[in-house]
């Protein structure tokens, strides 16, 4: 195999990236992830439990320039016992095309808002007549430091035959946040609605280094 197709515009790793995010913590049992995980054919019956993200994220700069994100990891994986992102969405196919490339990690390209009103963010996903994800969250409270050195990510990905072993970093300053509607078409995206958050955190500012991967 020859691994995933290289972009039209390379932006190759290292890369580093600024911006804000949501970032909601699971604990996912393994019925739940094998049943509605969207796990691909490596991951189907190696998973090994851990803490699971849902993450909303809007990069304000990137080598791609501005996108949006939304990803699934449900938790670790074998046989490396790392983390996995088996459902990702973003809005540039420049980011889609390195992502996959540069990392195996699989993007897909849908448009997305992202609005502000105070406290409140209203995100949504896909396209208005077939929407993916529709959310409202707020956040407040006293900022306080978050990091990666707290909740490593460390990730295992699979790719039109390619394994790419990457360790992400990152840090900024988190508030704590609250769902306050949630919209999902299970048919794209894993539904997490009767799932209860362990964790919701607001991360503004954050400055990410996804650096070449094994």
């Amino acid at each position: 195999m020859s691994g995933p197709q290289k972009p039209a515009n390379p932006s190759p790793a290292p890369w580093k990236l600024t911006g804000e995010g949501i970032i909601l913590v699971y604990k996912f049992n393994k019925q739940w992830v094998e049943e509605n995980g969207f796990l691909n054919h490596a991951q189907k019956g190696n998973f090994k439990g851990g803490l699971g993200f849902v993450m909303l994220v809007n990069y304000h700069n990137s080598p791609v320039g501005p996108y949006k994100e939304l990803l699934f990891i449900p938790g670790k994986f074998t046989p490396h016992k790392r983390q996995s992102i088996t459902r990702i969405f973003v809005d540039s196919e420049e980011s889609t095309e390195n992502g996959r490339f540069n990392w195996g990690i699989p993007k897909k390209t849908v448009p997305m808002i992202w609005q502000k009103n105070g406290k409140e963010e209203t995100i949504g996903i896909g396209h208005e007549d077939d929407p993916i994800l529709f959310c409202k969250i707020t956040s407040g409270g006293i900022p306080f430091p978050a990091s990666t050195k707290l909740i490593p990510i460390h990730l295992y990905q699979e790719l039109e035959g390619n394994t790419f072993l990457t360790d992400p970093s990152g840090s900024g300053w988190g508030k704590f946040a609250k769902v306050v509607s949630l919209k999902i078409n299970e048919k794209y995206f894993p539904n997490i609605k009767d799932q209860k958050p362990l964790l919701c955190i607001k991360i503004d500012p954050f400055t990410m280094h996804f650096p070449s991967p094994e």
